[in-house]
């Protein structure tokens, strides 16, 4: 899909400020990862009479299919036949929107440290999309376009087949707009504009929709003559969002009204008694649903493997029936960072006696880790080389044998509901895969089965009703009372699978405690 962005200048005005607006220098051409390919910035033309910039985005149609919800078009009523065939590589919708926010984020918010004023100052403007879905034809693009400013507002339809006119029109235009408007605000435009025309959006509509569309939506939605159809088709026509959307639209068409701000219009509630709920961040849920499953299972002498930073150690020290927690990790530099939040050089001797921090491999027997009441491999299965998976099932459930061990890992399929990951992408760098929640009920079901532990499976984050939560729990409960009789294990063990203090990379080191890339998300 394309887009180009043309304006003209002077000697004393130069069009090639165009390139300090967008922060893309001319001179060159410039890739970027998205969340569905790479987007590319090159300039065709570029002088002080002229200047174009465009926006070229490759879509990877496979990404595309795996991560798209309902294995179609994000919802769209021909969503059945468009994970084989469809026009997400070639139309304008919300794909090229995010785009945009990713390439042209400063541009988007009018920030330009090198020619401020410019940032500032309407520019003659010639904006081309070869391609748009228009839900309700050229007569929408221009109701929607029309009153934001532009003296030229051009929707030529694109015929079904040129070698057959008696088929009529598709659903697509060529997209002319023409004016003088600031830069920033002609890309908000379009940011929120695109999705609404086409009328499908390619990741889930979370409510921090309402925010992006307020902030895109600055200075111009407010009194849109379309503001409700632009707000409910930009929220997915989802019921509870655009009525969110439309409240907080007319305190800012009521606050311009007036001249005033928003807060000094919505001053019903002192933001000082204000007991709104914040969103609690996926690493501190998963804390808690660990934290909640030890309780239930009546452990006090846990271990962490995999401790990383200590977070979770740092939770359990907070509850006095954990008597006993021992965080283990391969990583040095790890430990020291987990004793420093901690303080243990600080903290009470009774205190200190309840935690130990010891430097070892999880893919190597030892017997210091045995004869506890649980485990704990938070986020630290996804780092080992999946060859390497079967010597920690077997130092862990066969060695060490605690009676109950809790496994948290990422669920691969809610990665779509994260705008920001490129497509492809693990949410973290060191991952070595992630599981959907077939696979890892798969390898759960048969881990618990050959060592002889029950294995039960919580939700943690938000459950979706499409694709899950973002992170799956299995909690296993040994089955036999003595630790001795579990299930034979016939698994592939190597022959020096005993304890190993060397710092190696494949040892299951975590290293990421709630450092996912969901952060505005989580």
């Amino acid at each position: 899909m394309f887009l180009t962005i043309r304006t003209t200048g002077t000697t004393e005005r130069p069009a090639t400020d165009l390139g300090f607006l967008l922060h893309k220098h001319p001179g060159k051409a410039q890739s970027f990862s998205t969340s569905h390919g790479r987007a590319h910035v090159f300039y065709p033309e570029a002088s002080a009479e002229c200047c174009t910039a465009a926006l070229l985005l490759e879509v990877d149609p496979v990404a595309l299919v795996r991560r798209s919800k309902e294995k179609g078009r994000g919802g769209a009523p021909d969503a059945a036949l468009t994970q084989y065939v469809n026009d997400r590589p070639y139309a304008a919708s919300s794909l090229l929107a995010v785009a945009m926010s990713t390439v042209f984020r400063s541009a988007l918010r009018g920030q330009c440290t090198a020619l401020p004023e410019r940032a500032e100052t309407p520019m003659p403007l010639r904006i081309e999309v070869p391609a748009l879905p228009a839900r309700g034809g050229p007569e929408l693009v221009a109701k929607l376009f029309g009153p934001l400013g532009w003296t030229r507002v051009e929707a030529r339809p694109v015929a079904l087949d040129e070698q057959f006119p008696e088929w009529g029109d598709s659903r697509y235009v060529q997209l002319l707009l023409e004016g003088e408007l600031r830069l920033s605000d002609a890309l908000r435009q379009l940011y929120v504009l695109l999705p609404v025309l086409d009328d499908a959006k390619h990741y889930w509509v979370a409510p921090d929709e309402v925010d992006k569309l307020i902030r895109a939506g600055e200075g111009w939605l407010a009194d849109h003559p379309e503001r409700k159809l632009i707000t409910s088709r930009y929220l997915s026509r989802r019921w509870s969002l655009t009525r969110q959307a439309a409240e907080r639209l007319e305190l800012v068409r009521l606050a311009e009204a007036e001249h005033l701000d928003v807060e000094d219009v919505d001053n019903a509630v002192d933001e000082t008694t204000d007991t709104e709920e914040r969103p609690v961040p996926l690493a501190e849920q998963r804390r808690e649903a660990i934290v909640a499953a030890l309780r239930a299972a009546g452990a006090s002498r846990v271990l962490d493997l995999g401790c990383g930073q200590g977070r979770l150690v740092q939770a359990l020290l907070k509850d006095v029936r954990f008597t006993e927690i021992v965080g283990v990790d391969v990583s040095v530099r790890a430990l020291t960072v987990a004793a420093r939040r901690l303080k243990l050089d600080r903290m009470g001797e009774r205190q200190a006696g309840r935690v130990t921090l010891l430097q070892g491999a999880l893919t190597y027997t030892d017997t210091r880790l045995k004869g506890y009441d649980a485990a704990v491999l938070s986020e630290v299965v996804e780092h080992l080389d999946l060859p390497r998976l079967p010597a920690l099932v077997y130092a862990v459930f066969r060695s060490a044998r605690p009676a109950t061990v809790v496994v948290t890992t990422p669920n691969v399929e809610y990665n779509v509901r994260w705008e920001t990951l490129p497509a492809g992408h693990v949410r973290h760098g060191d991952h070595r895969f992630e599981w959907t929640r077939e696979e890892f009920r798969a390898w759960a079901d048969e881990v618990a089965a050959r060592h002889g532990y029950t294995v039960a499976y919580l939700p943690v984050g938000p459950d979706d009703p499409e694709v899950g939560p973002p992170t799956q729990m299995a909690v296993f409960t040994r089955t036999d009372e003595d630790g001795r009789t579990g299930s034979t294990c016939t698994e592939n063990v190597p022959a020096d699978n005993t304890r190993n203090t060397d710092n190696t990379r494949d040892t299951g080191r975590t290293g990421d405690d709630g450092s996912e890339k969901e952060a505005k998300a989580a």
